[in-house]
């Protein structure tokens, strides 16, 4: 298929059963920052909101989101899903941790409003 073009595009060239999956982190994401840009980057979807808010991308076995630091997973409950520097990975034999997932979203938005609001010129 190809680079997808847009979200839409990348979910429907995964798995028919991993769909749901990807539609719930990318409405869980679009929840916490309705404010973001959607785009794809580096053929996975992508999220801007003041710089690099989320990636996501369907591997083998599991559902990876990028960029995120131990702290920022610890401070949700999701330090048991770090795998590797700034990536959390979610089986996907299992459910998504939704509720945890939009904390962190939403306080990534908040980090990177106030160091927008801190770099803006005046």
């Amino acid at each position: 298929m190809g680079t997808p073009k847009n979200v839409d595009e990348y979910i429907a060239g995964t798995p028919a059963a991993t769909r749901p999956m990807l539609a719930e982190l990318r409405a869980t994401i679009r929840a916490a920052a309705p404010d973001a840009d959607e785009r794809i980057s580096y053929g996975m979807p992508f999220y801007h909101l003041n710089g690099r808010l989320a990636y996501f991308q369907k591997h083998a076995h599991h559902i990876g989101l990028y960029p995120f630091t131990l702290d920022e997973a610890s401070a949700v409950g999701l330090e048991q899903h770090i795998v590797a520097r700034a990536t959390l990975q979610f089986p996907l034999d299992q459910p998504l941790p939704l509720a945890a997932i939009r904390k962190l979203i939403e306080q990534r938005v908040k980090t990177k409003g106030a160091r927008a609001a801190h770099t803006t010129p005046r």
